[in-house]
């Protein structure tokens, strides 16, 4: 395990620094100090190794069950968007994702999100947290894409210095389309962790 781990690092740290195309097997191999053969015991192909890195990078993120589910999906998404910051996995799944979007194959993490965001909208929604219109599937779908959208402006503007405020900003448009104004006056649009961090 200690071994699968550090490839995956080493992977994400050359892939943040160079991009995917670039990244070669025999660069990731010296950043992580393993042999050619540990590598490919755990990871068959560099294709491979990228969505273990993206894999790694959406479970490593979901938040745990609270009072509010549609809160959770709140401060999920400024969980994401300080590990964007700080976390090169997160960072060089992010860019892999953006880098193979016109492949063929592309990876992408944005399924897993979409699934996860459903659960969490499904979950809300049988709590009475989302509007009875709200479909929690296209309404993830929505989500999930407008955040991405967000998350690359601001990484092309400020280098993401500013993506906790764009993020709280999303929200404050979106909450109104999704809430009932019941559920809607309880949440927090710029997310729980930061009243923690204060």
């Amino acid at each position: 395990m200690r071994t699968r781990q550090a490839v995956l690092v080493a992977a994400a740290q050359v892939i943040g620094e160079r991009g995917y195309e670039a990244a070669t097997i025999a660069e990731i191999i010296h950043r992580a100090q393993v042999t050619k053969g540990a590598l490919y015991f755990h990871f068959p192909s560099k294709d491979a190794l990228a969505r273990a890195v993206i894999a790694e990078q959406t479970e490593m993120l979901v938040p745990p069950p609270s009072d509010s589910r549609l809160q959770d999906v709140i401060d999920f998404s400024h969980q994401v968007a300080q590990a964007l910051r700080d976390d090169p996995v997160l960072q060089a799944g992010t860019r892999i994702a953006v880098e193979t979007t016109f492949s063929r194959e592309p990876l992408v993490p944005y399924q897993d999100w979409i699934e996860i965001v459903t659960r969490m909208f499904t979950e809300a929604r049988e709590r009475g947290e989302l509007l009875s219109a709200v479909n929690p599937a296209k309404a993830a779908e929505f989500v999930v894409s407008s955040y991405m959208g967000v998350q690359l402006f601001s990484q092309a503007t400020t280098n993401r210095a500013d993506l906790h405020e764009r993020v709280t900003s999303l929200w404050r448009h979106i909450l109104p389309g999704l809430a009932p104004p019941g559920a809607l006056s309880h949440l927090t649009p710029s997310g729980r962790w930061e009243r923690h961090a204060a």
